[in-house]
Parts: structure tokens; sequence; C-alpha cells
């Protein structure tokens, strides 16, 4: 496997801070940060044992956390993948074993209302993540999302288009929940999933795996899992279940995928994997970059349209980036929001100002983990400019707010 030496700055924070108020809403107290012990340190396998608030917790105690609705015409349904890819042999997890994968589906739904919510993390890898804080936890306060588990699928004549997303490291398929479903609910069917080994994943035997930092993984290592993912989405659009486990899957999801129309996206290394899968598979025919920093260094032109939103690497003060920006020989764009830093596009800008109250955090200490980009606007900008993009790039559908700066985002600059 490749390295990389780029790791998230603020992965075991962000970690720490939401495990801890999840765990002090349970206990009713405040726990101070600094109690907080490291979980991923050995790595390997445990076992598992602005919004609205829209549900309090069984006991009537402190509202769940939670994550914005989706602005789209539909409603979002999303169902669990257990993939086996049997042309990577993965000797640490045994003799004769393969890589193994957790993904999800998320996709237009119909007639979804019956069928429950889908929690932001499968419960035992929950667990896992909160377990860094080293309190007892409950569970009941994590965030639903507006995923609802197996309904239907919406379709209306012609197959739908298709985007996966790739996390970043140490992170797990969760983390941009608030976009996947963004764009679900405008009509795509989006794949999300773990990178096994640099991701908190859970498998259906409840086996959970945390990030093992003694296998460094890279961009690269990534993009073979989501070009892996990709034959996935070739299988669904032929009619063939590849879940491993031969689960079945929600009503209209077979047939439904159109191959010919994919993007990409992802956050931070997995931003990185998203210009790196793009060099490696046409597949994909246009990808975005949630400030992924672009290290090992890209030197290969890329034909396809590619954004970026930056925050923290930006070509100014990162090398790797401004050294790929003039690769980029087809459609570009590079766009900043005002006050935005590492973790500001993805679920965390909404996450943390909630379990903040939690703990009773002051601003200040928020505003050193999310920077000074307002999450009401945060959650805008998340859900206007990716779906603008694959509306552009998959549907061929015009958007004014890619040719420049906008009034409605006047927080967000266009870098030339």
């Amino acid at each position: 496997m490749t390295t990389t030496p780029f790791t998230s700055r603020h992965a075991m924070t962000r970690r720490r801070l939401l495990g801890a108020a999840l765990a002090a809403g349970a206990t009713g107290a405040a726990a101070p940060l600094a109690l907080a012990r490291p979980a991923w340190a050995a790595g390997g396998a445990t076992t598992p044992g602005s919004a609205t608030p829209r549900a309090a917790t069984p006991t009537g105690g402190p509202a769940r956390l939670t994550l914005p609705e989706p602005t789209g015409p539909h409603p979002v349904g999303t169902v669990p993948l257990h993939l086996l890819d049997a042309s990577r042999p993965d000797p640490l997890a045994g003799p004769g074993r393969f890589r193994e994968l957790m993904a999800s589906v998320w996709y237009p739904a119909r007639e979804a209302g019956e069928y429950p919510l889908a929690p932001w993390m499968a419960d035992g890898a929950l667990r896992a993540f909160l377990a860094d804080t080293g309190f007892a936890i409950d569970p009941a306060l994590a965030p639903l999302t507006s995923g609802r588990v197996g309904a239907p699928v919406h379709r209306a004549g012609r197959r739908l288009p298709v985007v996966v997303y790739s996390h970043g490291a140490h992170s797990h398929r969760a983390d941009h929940t608030v976009m996947v479903q963004e764009l679900a609910s405008h009509g795509y069917v989006v794949v999300t999933v773990d990178h096994t080994r640099d991701a908190i994943t859970e498998f259906p035997d409840g086996l959970v795996l945390t990030p093992d930092r003694s296998i460094p993984m890279g961009p690269k290592d990534f993009a073979a899992d989501i070009r892996f993912l990709l034959d996935q989405v070739d299988a669904l659009a032929a009619g063939r279940n590849p879940d491993t486990d031969g689960r079945p899957l929600p009503a209209g999801l077979l047939h439904a995928l159109d191959p010919d129309r994919i993007g990409m996206f992802g956050w931070s290394k997995g931003g990185t994997a998203t210009a790196y899968t793009m060099l490696s598979d046409r597949r994909v025919r246009a990808g975005l970059s949630l400030d992924g920093p672009m290290q090992p260094t890209i030197t290969t032109d890329l034909d396809r349209p590619f954004m970026m939103m930056t925050a923290a690497f930006t070509r100014a003060g990162q090398p790797a980036v401004a050294e790929f920006w003039p690769h980029l020989r087809g459609w570009r764009l590079d766009v900043q929001a005002q006050g935005a830093v590492h973790v500001s596009y993805g679920d965390d800008q909404v996450l943390i100002p909630q379990a903040a109250k939690l703990l009773g955090l002051t601003d200040e200490q928020v505003r050193d983990m999310i920077g000074t980009l307002d999450p009401a606007r945060a959650v805008k900008i998340q859900q206007a400019y990716p779906v603008a993009f694959f509306d552009l790039h998959l549907r061929h559908r015009p958007s004014r707010l890619l040719d420049g700066p906008s009034a409605a985002f006047p927080e967000v600059t266009y870098l030339p």
C-alpha cells in the first residue's frame, strides 16, 4: 500500500467532542475533553457491545443531535451493501481471505413513510466512534438521517445518475451525510464506502474494525476501493445484486443506475482519491474535491470536469494543490467559503455546535474547531454547490451558481 504524509488535523478533536457530548447528554453532566483517551492507538478489530430537533431521547432527556433535512423534491431511501473484492487478497483478515468493504446506496425514494429512518452510523461502529472519549456511551443521542431503509426507488423513465463518495483519513462513510442525502433528494444515486482499515466500519456479522495506523493507506489505495465500487455500480445497472450475503435490495434498484453518468466526490484524502480515481478510470466523468490536499503530488493531466471546494488546503498555501491546478485541462472551478476550515464542508459543521451546547463549551472553543463560517450558511453551501456541479456535468443542466460570484452566497469566493 502507498503512504501519504497527510493526516487530518481535526479528526481526533472532533471525534472526542462528538463522543463526549453524547456521553454527557446521557449522564446529564458535561465531561471535560481532557479526560478523553485515544481508542485507535492499537488499531485492529473490536467487538461491538442549523436544524430543528426532530426527536428527544426515549427517556425524555436531551434531544438527539440532528442533521438538516434535504431540500430536493424526493424522499430519500438507503440500503447497506456488504461487498467482497475477490481480486484483492487480505492477509490481515486471515489465509485465503479477500478485501471486504461496507457501502451504502442512497437514492430518491417513493412511498417511503412506512420505512424506518436510517441511523447516522450503525450501532457497533457508532460505539467504536464514541469509545475514543473513554466515557460510558448512550447512542440514543446520535442523529438519525433522512434516509428510509429499504424504501422503493423512485424512477421517472430514464436511469438515475450516480455519484460515489470517498471519506477522509481515519473517518467513515457517514461523514458527509448532509451532502449525500441532498444529492439523493435531487434524483441521484449516491454510493458511499468505508475504506476498511482506514475507517470505522461494522460488518453484518457484528465485527467492528477501526483505523489501523500500522497499515497506512494513501489516496491510491482509496482509489482502488472506488474502482471496485464502480464495478458494483455496473453490476446494479446490469440487474445483479452485488451484496456478498445476498440480502434483498429495495424494489426498483436493479437496472435503475446509469453507468454512463457517474461522478465522484470526496473529503480530504478522499478528495485527493477523487483525482486519482479519475486519472485511472474514465467511468468517472466529473469530480469534486472537498479540501483535498492533493498529496502525493499529481503531475498527470486530467481532461474531465473537476471542482475544488477549498478551505485549509489552498493553492496559495499548499504546493501540491498549486501543482495540481494547471493539470486540470477540462472544465475547472475553485471556490472558498470565508471562515471555512478543513471540516467545514461536512456534517461536523452542524453536529459540533450542537454537541458543544451539551458540553457547555464556549463560542471561541467551537470556532477553533469549525471556523467562523456560520453552520446554517455552511449547510446551504453544502446543499447547493455539489448539486449544481453534478447537474451541470452529469445532466447538462447549466447553473448560474457556477458562473461566478453569487448574491445568494456572498461568503463564497471564486478563486481565479
